[in-house]
């Protein structure tokens, strides 16, 4: 099953603002599309996964018709976190996945900002972009694991500040040779960075709050990446997020979350809460999604982490009973 209508719209049918293929074939205003955190697999009773089959299960979810698929950014396995996320570095891993990929959003969930330089954010970033023909969607966040920060001689009280110093310097470097000053350094004297991003920048996405007023982020973010909350909550959350980035242009950006999935054989199994998340069958989870989709969500990115099913077997089902009512196709 292809469902490569799923994928890469043209601009032209784009309502946010376009940036690149990823960004433009995921993110639809009043539409709802679905991907996957990688790894792709079930490893509920400890914090680092198998990674068995892990390129063929991102290739399947291509080939079925998932809009992306999300990595993350877990420098170290911190005990108090319990989760090593995919354990590949994500620069490297996006090298991978853009070789090995044709049409699937690759995206980052999200790449923390204060414990790298942002110029070698930007050149990996650009490059994973250019790689893979402009589906790079880069989520970044200001990390939250302060057992992290000793370990890399960092402060962890003014990790606020170093976000939004790395987080303009990156902007800065989709520019032709930029002359500026912050932080992270003064790029001068004519230098470039290379390459450029496919478009004319980067999309970025800020995670949470990163420390940043929700002002700050409105404004400079190309869109939002929040968490699971109660509907009736969420759609509150939805609102604001899109009064405040209205009331800078009049325009529109993409609002996206993760959603930890256990799928039942049952189909009509209610939901029950499991960690940001939910054991349900897939008619529970259809509805559950419109939900979402009608509050204003853009965006699920769904983890298998604690599904008890065969991995193959759920993306099938998924696949077959639930995509459809989330393909948005060429006329």
């Amino acid at each position: 099953m292809n469902r490569e209508c799923n994928t890469l719209k043209p601009v032209e049918d784009i309502g946010f603002q376009p940036i690149n293929r990823g960004y433009n074939s995921v993110f639809r205003p009043n539409r709802l599309s679905l991907g996957l955190v990688v790894p792709i697999e079930t490893y509920p009773t400890g914090p680092v996964p198998t990674l068995e089959r892990h390129l063929e299960r991102v290739q399947l979810a291509e080939e079925l018709g998932f809009s992306s698929v999300w990595l993350r950014d877990v420098p170290f396995n911190v005990p108090s976190f319990g989760d090593a996320g995919q354990t590949y570095d994500p620069f490297v891993y996006l090298g991978l996945l853009a070789g090995q990929t044709k049409r699937i959003a690759l995206g980052v969930a999200s790449i923390i900002l204060p414990m790298r330089h942002p110029a070698h954010v930007a050149k990996a970033a650009a490059t994973a972009d250019v790689l893979s023909g402009g589906r790079l969607i880069l989520g970044v966040a200001s990390g939250d694991r302060p057992e992290e920060y000793p370990a890399l001689n960092l402060p962890f009280d003014n990790r606020g500040a170093a976000f939004r110093e790395s987080f303009e310097y990156i902007r800065q470097m989709s520019e032709n040779s930029p002359t500026f000053e912050n932080a992270f350094g003064n790029p001068n004297s004519g230098m470039d960075m290379l390459p450029k991003p496919t478009s004319v920048k980067l999309p970025l996405l800020i995670t949470g709050g990163s420390q940043q007023a929700p002002e700050w982020i409105a404004r400079n973010g190309d869109g939002w990446m929040t968490y699971p909350r109660d509907t009736v909550m969420q759609a509150r959350v939805i609102r604001d997020w899109r009064a405040r980035v209205e009331a800078l242009d009049g325009t529109d950006k993409p609002i996206m979350q993760p959603l930890y999935l256990d799928l039942t054989e049952a189909p009509d199994t209610r939901p029950q809460p499991i960690h940001l998340g939910f054991r349900l069958g897939v008619n529970s989870l259809r509805a559950y999604l419109k939900s979402l989709e009608q509050i204003g969500m853009n965006h699920v990115a769904l983890n298998l982490r604690f599904n008890q099913a065969d991995i193959e077997t759920t993306l099938k089902r998924l696949a077959e009973d639930i995509l459809p009512e989330f393909t948005v196709c060429s006329d």
